[in-house]
């Protein structure tokens, strides 16, 4: 049996992997592919913000998971101290006694062979199969592997250029700057933004893409109006655009459930109802959408408070939370006595707009014969005194 061995940090996986790992196997006809995310490499030190060793092999799974013939294994996570690739080899060796071992590795490994520790040993104990990455990489790999089969008796396969070429050290970068989706599996993306692994700020567009699924269709509207006048907002009044385009985004995200779904929420989450919200059940999915949006998208504290409090206001509401109170409530769908005044104010003084706003829908909830929320009587008389 042929074993194609795909070892590496794989922070993260990506789908120049995945790719490679295809490749590999058709290429060789493997048998079987073991996977073999490193512990801890000796010549790397991980970045600030990257998933642990375990976390990291959860998302290894995710990537290869679904590749026939394919396993993970665990070996390298469970030897303590420094891990090197001949010691993994030598214990896959003695569980495969019989069969061919490939050790697959790219250009920049394969080129550096020799300062490996004990790469003769490694010889020995399997082939190599080195990637290339770039065109003018070929004649060089194809040099090097005449030389090592001349000077080692070394059995190296040449496997042509991965269709898909991704820098791990910049994609970690775009992950930053809500880009790099693209180059990674959905799943793996989607544990990546949700944990959020190496500060990772979610692609917007994909934010909607795996948001808006939990809307109501008519509601969509209104959410994408949110996004945009809470951008627009923040740019006027200095906040962070892209978490305001977040907090738009998601602000609703629980809003169509029913109240017996709210409340089922409530109880997953641990949320403790007050007196105003158990008459009016429809308050709950700020609170329940910042819990869920959380769970689902690894949001920031700002986001979730601007999400938990975009509904009633607060004392002392941070800027990101006027801003989604307003955009809420002024965004081009909406169509009512006074909004055009003020759409104007938030734009001239948010605190005046705020105060405006929660004076109306007090004016609102009495005509109604409805009591207002503590928190917004508070929020009101919060902003009149400071």
């Amino acid at each position: 049996m042929r074993i194609a061995v795909f070892g590496g940090s794989f922070n993260p996986p990506h789908n120049g992997h995945v790719e490679a790992a295809k490749a590999a196997v058709r290429e060789l006809s493997a048998d079987r592919l073991i996977i073999i995310p490193a512990a801890r490499a000796p010549h790397k030190e991980q970045e600030n913000g990257s998933p642990s060793a375990e976390e990291r092999y959860t998302l290894s799974h995710l990537a290869f998971g679904d590749l026939p013939n394919t396993e993970l294994c665990d070996l390298e996570l469970r030897r303590e101290g420094l891990s090197y690739t001949v010691d993994t080899l030598c214990e896959l060796k003695k569980l495969y006694t019989e069969d061919e071992l490939i050790l697959l590795m790219g250009s920049d490994m394969f080129l550096s062979f020799e300062k490996w520790k004990d790469f003769k040993r490694i010889l020995e104990i399997s082939s190599l199969a080195a990637f290339s990455r770039k065109h003018d990489e070929v004649a060089e790999i194809s040099k090097l592997a005449d030389y090592y089969a001349k000077e080692y008796g070394a059995r190296v396969i040449r496997i042509g250029l991965i269709p898909t070429e991704v820098s791990s050290t910049e994609l970690r970068a775009e992950l930053k700057n809500r880009r790099g989706n693209n180059l990674l599996p959905e799943l793996v993306y989607k544990e990546i933004i949700k944990k959020r692994y190496y500060s990772a700020l979610p692609n917007l567009a994909w934010l909607r893409e795996n948001s808006y699924i939990y809307l109501d269709e008519k509601r969509i509207p209104h959410v994408a109006g949110c996004e945009q006048e809470a951008v627009r907002l923040a740019e006027r009044w200095g906040a962070d655009k892209g978490l305001a385009a977040e907090a738009g985004i998601l602000h609703d995200i629980t809003k169509k459930l029913l109240g017996s779904e709210q409340l089922i929420l409530c109880e997953e989450y641990g949320i403790i109802t007050d007196v105003d919200e158990k008459t009016n059940i429809k308050l709950l999915h700020s609170k329940t959408g910042a819990e869920f949006a959380r769970d689902k998208f690894g949001i920031c504290s700002e986001v979730y408070s601007a999400i938990y409090w975009h509904t009633t206001g607060r004392a002392d509401m941070t800027l990101l939370e006027k801003i989604i109170y307003m955009a809420d409530y002024i965004e081009p769908t909406r169509s009512f006595e006074g909004v055009e005044e003020l759409r104007r104010l938030a734009y001239e003084d948010i605190d005046a707009a705020v105060i405006r706003g929660l004076e109306m829908s007090l004016e609102e909830l009495e005509k109604k014969n409805c009591s207002p929320h503590s928190n917004s009587v508070k929020a009101l008389e919060w902003l009149k005194t400071h």
